[in-house]
């Protein structure tokens, strides 16, 4: 009881303030896919509702916000530079916070905020590296440097308490390179940096550990062999009807996605499509050789394709392809159609396709859309 009437000993407009404060935090919440219009807006809102706001406040919004993956970036930014005792929480478990912000924080707001960011479930290599580059760079606690200052003074006074001892006096004029099993600083600093690199290789192994191998594609896009097959006799015979019909069906995409990958003479989508699917770099270096022959050529003892195909990464060529599927089904309409058929007896019969054999079969009745209907998608995903 006595805490409530504390509560209403604080002045009105920061109790105001701290509850509209909590109430944007917990409508933001409520969105579970927040378009560019309520990030925009929240953004506008938060950090005067965050500067008005007492502190516990403040770490209660900062507390609730740490397990929201949609933050617009400057909000993330400004919660991750705010003091030690507020962002802890969120720079601990927040997952709007990217790799390239997290080593950021950690270089700018010092070795607190550093140690925050330690203590999150999941690092990424690059962040672990550059946490422990930062290891000698941050400065000490300031509690171990009061330790460390209060030490050398406190130990004049206990040895004049002492009575001085003859070893004691030996000791004194004893220098350290009298000693026989001295080390010197410079034999002990090899033995620190290789440890700190045993232990830097022991981080970035468990770190790996996480991610699936590169053999494991269960639920991932991958080419079977009877594709592979299709695709390299059609790539040796110079056949790219066939060709692109084959690549649209390994994409399950139209076969228009597959045309445009081809039109790109440098070869650079094709090579980001079969490291997409994880065809064999052997199988893969073949068609690129034979569907675009100035890839065949050598420099510095491979073949261009060759320096193109083991320059991808198959995780961002992924990703890449998921980008342009969505956009082929985007681009084209989505509704079923309907064929009409007759049969022997001269009935007429309507066979429903899906979208993906409508875009194939009929492709001389298939048209993109216009940006109207383009720009009605986009409002649509806004809302």
């Amino acid at each position: 009881m006595s805490e409530q009437f504390r509560e209403l000993e604080r002045p009105a407009g920061a109790r105001n303030k701290d509850v509209v404060l909590m109430a944007t935090v917990t409508s933001f919440q409520a969105l579970s896919f927040p378009g560019k219009s309520e990030l925009r807006q929240f953004a506008e809102l938060f950090q005067p509702l965050f500067a008005g706001s007492s502190a516990e406040a403040r770490r209660e919004a900062v507390a609730a916000l740490s397990q929201s993956p949609n933050l617009p970036l400057s909000i993330a930014a400004f919660i991750a530079s705010q003091p030690i005792s507020i962002a802890a929480p969120f720079l601990a478990s927040s997952p709007a916070l990217s790799d390239d912000m997290l080593i950021m924080i950690a270089r700018t707001q010092g070795a607190d905020h550093a140690r925050a960011i330690v203590k999150r479930e999941r690092l990424s290599p690059t962040v672990i590296d550059a946490l422990v580059s930062l290891r000698h760079a941050l400065p000490p606690r300031q509690d171990k440097v009061k330790a460390d200052e209060q030490a050398p003074e406190m130990q004049p006074l206990q040895a004049a308490k002492a009575p001085a001892s003859s070893f004691d006096m030996v000791m004194t004029d004893l220098e350290m390179r009298d000693l026989p099993g001295a080390a010197s600083n410079a034999a002990a600093e090899p033995a620190a940096e290789s440890r700190e690199e045993a232990l830097r290789q022991t981080i970035k192994r468990m770190a790996y550990q996480q991610r699936p191998p590169r053999s494991d594609r269960l639920g991932r896009r991958q080419a079977t062999q009877v594709q592979t097959a299709l695709l390299v006799r059609f790539a040796r015979t110079n056949d790219g009807g066939f060709f692109a019909t084959t690549l649209a069906d390994m994409l399950t995409s139209s076969r228009w996605l597959a045309e445009r990958i081809l039109l790109d003479i440098s070869g650079r989508q094709l090579a980001t499509t079969l490291a997409g699917v994880a065809m064999e770099d052997r199988d893969a270096i073949f068609i690129l050789e034979h569907i675009y022959p100035h890839l065949a050529r050598r420099e510095n003892g491979a073949s261009r394709a060759e320096n193109l195909l083991l320059g991808m990464d198959p995780d961002q060529a992924e990703a890449r392809i998921d980008s342009w599927i969505r956009a082929d089904r985007y681009t084209f309409a989505g509704e079923e159609q309907t064929i009409d058929a007759r049969d022997a007896g001269g009935r007429e019969t309507a066979a429903v396709v899906t979208p993906l054999a409508a875009a194939n079969q009929v492709a001389a009745k298939r048209q993109p859309v216009g940006d109207e209907h383009g720009r009605q998608v986009l409002r649509a995903r806004k809302r």
